[in-house]
């Protein structure tokens, strides 16, 4: 008989110290504004958004709701405003070609300035422009231009009429033009007069004729040539007219954004294409934004106005971006379109900014898995860290998807450190596949998901308490809610030494905690309103739980909590539901008999077991073969089986139970069915630590009182796990009372020797269950030699053969 005695009540549930706390309520804390115990996630974030070298950009990770966002944004506030203010970035019409807008770059405040001065200087235009050419000036030189190439045309046409005069012929003036007609004086000749002229007459007027005719179309190209020179005075006296009225306007910007010599270009472009449009100032039309739709010009003068793109006016230091919604076009820009007479147009003033433009010069915090659940997204991202400019594209006519006419902005250059927040599986599966990954991403922050439970991030713990409190505008809690929180956080962490660091659960927890106290009318939380809050949490989730100890209670799933069975153990099974676990007992039973060596695990014959599963089995088979025969076959056949499960069985922590049952079989030594066990084990039989050890002793424990305590029932447990206990209040207290205990055990006899209350000893000490055991392989072996006998040399000595 063992003399394994039951873990000390002390042992199962490590209470927080509230001698250590100096305060009365966490009203008298301050702020915790750093993380507990994220020391190196501390460091490597502040060198990752500190190195401002290509490809350092960071990627943060740990588990969800563990407050990494949190702690980057007050890393990024505490640097970002000693950084200087990022560049304005603007887009400007491209005269020379306008389906690519220009994109121009102006100290923070510059591009607003820029935006409104041109949209003041359209407006003078508007105005300035017709004035000037409705002006008495104007219109003096315009007639003096006009009479002077009026004057020298008439005296090129009277100069000819005066010559035909003289040789008697006249010049007619006709709606097709001019003509020669022989004159009789001030009348021009009849044909009969003309016919009746001597032929001489006649040769001499008609050689006449022709030289005047050959004189009167050198006048003609002389006159259309004057008409060219008109032309081009007049256009020279109009672009002299605009530049009077607008030379100054634009000037004036020049002088103003004379350090700029984008800006200066772009206003040189935008005068020469005020002169060149001069009409559209001086004759504006109804409909001309419809016919500018059409013709594919841009109407209303818009090509003068500036897209704003990013301002910066309103901001200190860099920004922070945060991308809620991280596809393709909100993190890289889109181009809108405008509908128009049933065609789709669009110019550079619906160039839309993505994250990467407001985050320029800053810092862009995304999601990982919302970045990589958006098709294309990724793939935008990385070519723009890549090339360091971030290029506005058309998905459609990248894929060659649509042919709508669209734009081709002139890229920015990027200069953004990108900060991804995800967990783990994620950056590992990014790094494993992704080559670009590790070039991109060259720093990784990895939270720590529990830390160390001690009197300094107690009361760490404590602050936390009190920032979440004040945070929330909640009541404040005193030190017995404190511990109890601190408590709390230890179990969620599975280990009495550790405290967990999931930020939201203890939020909502501080919450609750809160809500019960108003419903208390109490002004501060005590440690009552704390226990409320838990126990309201897992009564909202615990209806499967009941559902599934009711069957066990009412006999529908077979647990035996009392006397002894052959063959038969009580593992333990735990089940995840969300965020909620709770565990319940399984009947596990074993079977031997005479056979070749084969341990069949029924749950992995039909697929219900998995792999984890299936690899304690065949560890539990290696140790019996070890310990039971390393010197001769094993003339044995067993099978092994989870009673009444219909689902999934993975995990090895119930390879402890199966060996103790098959071992009672085998050596036909009952167990004791008020204990139940859970452990994974070894090839040499050693114990080993095994997760959810809480919930595990909980939900036997459940059962046993649901029937009866009777000071019989308890679980065993791996040694290994006695640092994770943290026992609900009832377990500890019916341990205490002697009602239920816990055991730790070590190794496969220990447990084997509280199970069946026989000592294991060896295989040569009498009445041990190695012997029994020893015994039964032994007469198992004798049997299947005597079959092999029966069934001839051949038979046998094929079976022999094959089990050496």
């Amino acid at each position: 008989m063992t003399s394994l005695q039951p873990l000390a009540p002390d042992r199962l549930y490590r209470p927080c110290d509230t001698g250590r706390f100096t305060f009365a309520t966490t009203a008298e804390l301050d702020d915790l504004t750093e993380g507990i115990g994220q020391i190196r996630a501390i460091d490597a974030a502040q060198f990752g958004i500190g190195m401002r070298h290509a490809g350092y950009n960071l990627y943060v990770m740990g588990q969800p709701g563990s407050g990494k966002r949190t702690l980057i944004r007050q890393l990024l506030d505490q640097r970002v405003g000693a950084e200087p203010k990022p560049a304005d970035w603007c887009y400007v019409h491209n005269f020379a070609q306008p389906h690519k807008p220009h994109a121009i770059r102006l100290p923070a405040g510059m591009g607003a300035r820029l935006h409104a001065d041109m949209q003041q200087l359209v407006a003078e235009l508007q105005a300035t422009i017709p004035a000037v050419f409705e002006g008495e000036e104007y219109r003096r030189r315009l007639g003096q231009i006009d009479e002077e190439y009026g004057e020298r045309q008439t005296q090129a046409f009277v100069a000819v009429g005066d010559e035909a005069t003289k040789q008697g012929i006249t010049l007619l003036r006709t709606p097709n033009g001019f003509s020669f007609a022989p004159a009789k004086g001030d009348e021009v000749m009849s044909p009969d007069e003309y016919e009746k002229q001597p032929s001489e007459e006649k040769t001499r007027i008609e050689q006449a004729i022709a030289r005047l005719q050959e004189e009167l179309e050198k006048v003609i190209r002389q006159v259309h040539q004057w008409r060219r020179e008109r032309i081009e005075r007049v256009r020279k006296l109009n672009e002299e007219a605009v530049l009077f009225a607008v030379g100054h306007l634009i000037d004036d910007l020049r002088s103003t954004y004379a350090a700029f010599p984008a800006v200066c270009s772009y206003l040189n472009e935008v005068q020469q294409n005020v002169i060149e449009s001069m009409d559209e100032f001086r004759h504006p039309k109804e409909g001309m934004a419809g016919l500018a739709a059409l013709t594919g010009q841009m109407p209303d003068f818009s090509r003068f106005r500036v897209n704003l793109l990013v301002a910066r006016d309103g901001t200190q230091g860099a920004p922070v971006v945060y991308e809620e919604h991280p596809t393709y076009q909100n993190l890289l820009g889109r181009v809108e379109h405008l509908s128009q007479l049933g065609a789709l147009v669009t110019n550079f003033l619906l160039i839309k900014p993505g994250a990467l433009h407001q985050a320029n010069g800053g810092y862009l915090l995304l999601d990982a898995f919302k970045l990589l659940s958006q098709p294309f997204a990724w793939e935008g991202l990385k070519r723009a860290l890549s090339t360091r400019e971030v290029r506005i594209e058309s998905l459609g006519q990248m894929y060659s998807l649509v042919s709508t006419v669209s734009l081709e902005p002139e890229p920015i250059p990027l200069d953004a450190k990108v900060i991804l927040i995800g967990n783990r599986m994620l950056y590992y599966l990014l790094a494993q596949y992704d080559p670009e990954f590790g070039e991109l991403f060259k720093v990784v922050a990895d939270f720590e998901d529990e830390v160390g439970r001690n009197a300094d991030n107690d009361l760490l713990y404590a602050r936390l308490v009190g920032t979440l409190v004040r945070r929330d505008k909640l009541r404040a809690f005193d030190r017995g809610a404190v511990a109890r929180v601190i408590e709390h956080s230890a179990r969620r962490a599975e280990d009495a030494e550790k405290l967990s660091t999931h930020i939201e659960s203890l939020a909502d927890l501080v919450r609750e905690a809160d809500y019960w106290a108003g419903q208390g009318t109490r002004d501060v939380v005590t440690r009552d309103d704390v226990e409320r809050a838990i126990d309201a949490q897992i009564r909202r989730a615990d209806r499967l739980r009941d559902r599934s100890h009711e069957a066990i209670v009412r006999g529908i799933l077979h647990i035996d909590t009392a006397g002894e069975r052959v063959g038969q153990v009580n593992g333990l099974s735990v089940f995840q539901l969300g965020d909620f676990s709770f565990a319940q007992p399984s009947r596990i039973t074993a079977n031997t008999r005479l056979g070749e060596g084969e341990l069949v695990d029924i749950e992995r014959e039909v697929k219900l077991g998995g792999s984890i599963h299936s690899k304690g089995v065949l560890t539990l088979s290696s140790f019996l073969a070890a310990r039971y025969a390393a010197e001769q076959p094993l003339s044995l056949s067993a099978s092994l089986v989870f009673e009444q499960t219909y689902g999934q069985v993975e995990g090895d922590s119930a390879s402890v139970a199966e060996l103790c049952a098959l071992l009672s079989s085998l050596a036909n030594v009952p167990i004791r069915q008020s204990l139940a066990v859970t452990g994974s084990v070894d090839q040499f039989g050693r114990v080993q630590a095994i997760g959810a050890v809480n919930e595990k002793i909980e939900g036997y424990f459940d059962i046993c009182r649901q029937r009866g305590l009777t000071g019989e029932q308890g679980v065993l447990i791996p040694a290994t796990n006695v640092a994770h206990l943290m026992l609900r209040r009832d377990v500890v207290e019916a341990a205490a009372a002697g009602r239920f205990h816990v055991y730790a055990v070590s190794t496969v006899d220990e447990a084997l020797e509280l199970l069946t209350g026989m000592a294991v000893g060896a295989a040569d000490v009498e009445g041990s269950l190695d012997q029994r055991v020893t015994q039964r392989l032994k007469h198992l072996a004798e049997l299947r030699r005597t079959f092999a006998k029966k069934a001839g040399p051949g038979a046998g000595g094929s079976h022999e053969r094959e089990n050496d």
